[in-house]
């Protein structure tokens, strides 16, 4: 095992090196640098729903941390947001559902199920407590809307836009744990959508964001304006074809 561990190193090499002086350098020459950050907001050490989240840090100011750049060169940061919301393991999931609507979230999703244990993933209509709060956390300057396609079929769309605990109305994604599993979804209700063939979809794509059926359009301009942050990618397919910007 340490003779062809050893050969792998011996190919690895030549790209090793100071990553931090690295990206450095490439920043002050003018490039421009991606960085893609895994998990979600809500599954950050520090800023997600503990402990029933993962061991790291999550948000966006990670990248900087993690890459060993300065937070300034952090410009355009890009929330990627299911048109629904999912979740795999324990926690409070206030807009949870159970029942025919979760199937077809989770079946229509595709691949709706842990990546590693295959467990089928918690769905629920989208949660924007949870997206203001990302928003927020992240320093979002533009959204990317996935999976609006799943949703065709639906009679009755649901977005949960407040949580109503103890008489009252909470706008906010609450800090305490205790708090959130007594909380319960405020929802605002929207006209389905046609459940179209892949073909389809992709010429819809292909025409932009005006020739989605209306009521998608609708959902995501009410989406738009709860965040304060354009949705310039929407996404209704897994192709790249399926994708369309603004």
């Amino acid at each position: 095992m340490f003779g062809e561990h050893e050969a792998y190193g011996k190919r690895l090499a030549p790209f090793v090196t100071d990553t931090s002086a690295w990206l450095d350098a490439a920043l002050k020459r003018g490039k421009r640098i991606l960085f893609e950050g895994a998990q979600g907001t809500h599954l950050c050490i520090d800023h997600g729903v503990y402990p029933y989240g993962t061991s790291s840090d999550c948000v966006a100011g990670a990248a900087a941390v993690g890459a060993g750049i300065g937070p300034q060169y952090l410009t355009d940061i890009i929330g990627v947001a299911k048109a629904f919301t999912s979740r795999v393991g324990s926690g409070p999931f206030p807009t949870e559902l159970e029942g025919p609507i979760a199937e077809h979230l989770r079946e229509r999703g595709g691949g709706e199920y842990g990546t590693t244990t295959r467990r089928p993933r918690r769905v629920g209509w989208l949660d924007l407590v949870m997206l203001r709060m990302a928003v927020r956390v992240n320093g979002l300057t533009r959204l990317a809307v996935t999976k609006l396609d799943v949703l065709g079929g639906l009679d009755r769309i649901r977005v949960c836009t407040g949580y109503r605990h103890d008489g009252g109305i909470l706008k906010e994604f609450p800090a305490s744990m205790r708090i959130l599993s007594e909380s319960g979804p405020v929802y605002r209700e929207f006209k389905g959508w046609p459940d179209l063939p892949e073909d389809e979809w992709i010429g819809i794509a292909g025409r932009g964001r005006r020739a989605l059926p209306e009521t998608a359009q609708r959902y995501v301009a009410f989406i738009e304006s709860q965040l304060k942050v354009p949705a310039r990618i929407l996404s209704v397919g897994r192709s790249r074809a399926a994708t369309m910007g603004r």
